[in-house]
């Protein structure tokens, strides 16, 4: 069988994190959502997102194919009724496309890579199954950090089941049951104070974690990635693969490939890919009204409610800020946004806007784009030419945004 993992409804709700990749491409606990279903599945899976990032995320189709629900993360139960779909029946819950099983002349009809309508006619099915069981799915970009926290458990479980852990060095001190510490092949952890009686702390494959750091699970390390001398994390919190934490970090998601190297804090919060949080850049993620946080929705081009008391900054792929840099509460922070300046950022910052909290520009794309080349060779990997399009089709499609009065 062939599996599509396609973008719902919800891609919208998720930018600016799905600027730059489809949702199943989003890190929310230890894997992205995509690695859990392919190790769940047994098989690789291909993408149906926007058509600007089909040539770089392309779909493979095959006689009979299964399209999944990319927002969606997998269960056991939910894999197994996936995998028992016959050709042309549906999977729902409530309103909620799970899953569709279709042959490749219907596919080919539906285009390559046009976006996944749940709603669309061309789709008709002679048979709706019903799904009853929970399942954890991404709806808005918040949802990534409430749900990290159960989803970095639940990964825990499937990627250390059966396995030995490396043994913790006697430089650190382990609060709880050493069951709940996994630590992979080539990782160090020298001097550290783990506590996992909340929750498990999972350290990835030639990560590193420094002396003096503080960690208290549910915590994510992902491969090659590191914590910094005197780090405090406390749970809930994912540093993606090949990143840097530094600092105070509770409950955030660094998706991957991300400086968070110095000290200030972060909390209830989402960084994207290829940013550099500049020293002692802080989050504010608590009113002091205690009112429910608003955030930018870009679908509705408003701010609406996000029903949290504590939410801090969701930040797209490729942003840079400056020493001292402070984000209020909720804030959003748009793909390749450069901030930097006194006092606190605006609630949301476009994409391609470089500048300060008194006077903002629109940045070059062109220079975006060398500057992205530059970071990307620093971590020996090639910024392809469908990189290059991806931003600037970014560029093009938010400049509606970039309308600076001070």
């Amino acid at each position: 069988m062939n599996y599509i993992l396609f973008d719902d409804s919800a891609r919208g709700n998720l930018l600016p994190l799905t600027f730059t990749r489809p949702v199943a491409d989003i890190r929310v606990g230890i894997l992205t959502i995509r690695e859990k279903w392919e190790i769940m599945l047994g098989e690789k899976t291909s993408t149906l997102t926007e058509p600007y990032l089909s040539n770089k995320f392309p779909i493979i189709k095959a006689e009979n194919n299964i399209l999944i629900n990319g927002s969606i993360s997998p269960t056991e139960d939910l894999v197994k009724k996936i995998k028992s779909l016959k050709n042309d029946q549906w999977l729902f819950q409530d309103e909620v496309l799970i899953a569709y099983s279709v042959s490749v002349e219907s596919l080919d009809d539906m285009g390559a890579s046009d976006e996944f309508d749940e709603e669309s006619d061309s789709f008709a099915s002679e048979e709706i199954i019903a799904y009853e069981e929970p399942f954890n799915k991404l709806n808005y970009t918040w949802d990534v950090f409430t749900n990290n926290e159960v989803e970095i458990k639940a990964d825990f479980e499937l990627l250390t089941k059966s396995r030995k852990s490396q043994t913790l060095s006697e430089s650190n001190k382990l609060i709880g049951d050493k069951s709940m510490l996994f630590i992979e092949e080539g990782a160090v952890v020298e001097g550290a104070i783990i506590n996992v009686k909340e929750g498990p702390v999972y350290i990835g494959k030639n990560a590193e974690v420094m002396e003096g750091a503080l960690i208290r699970g549910s915590f994510a390390l992902c491969e090659g990635a590191q914590v910094k001398m005197g780090a405090k994390i406390y749970g809930g919190t994912t540093v993606g693969p090949h990143s840097r934490a530094g600092g105070e970090l509770n409950n955030v998601v660094i998706i991957g490939y991300s400086n968070k190297a110095h000290d200030g804090y972060f909390g209830n919060s989402v960084i994207g890919e290829w940013c550099n949080i500049g020293a002692d850049t802080n989050t504010s993620n608590l009113k002091n009204t205690y009112d429910e946080i608003r955030l930018w929705n870009y679908p509705q081009q408003t701010f609406i409610g996000t029903g949290l008391t504590f939410c801090g900054v969701i930040m797209g792929d490729h942003v840079k800020c400056g020493i001292n840099t402070m984000f209020n509460t909720g804030s959003v922070i748009g793909v390749c946004a450069n901030v930097f300046g006194s006092g606190y950022q605006r609630n949301f910052v476009a994409s391609y806007s470089w500048g300060s909290t008194v006077n903002m520009s629109t940045y070059s794309v062109n220079k975006a784009i060398d500057v992205a080349k530059r970071v990307w060779e620093r971590r020996n990997i090639e910024f392809t030419k469908e990189d290059g399009k991806i931003l600037k089709s970014i560029f093009e499609t938010t400049s509606n945004n970039r309308k600076f009065r001070f």
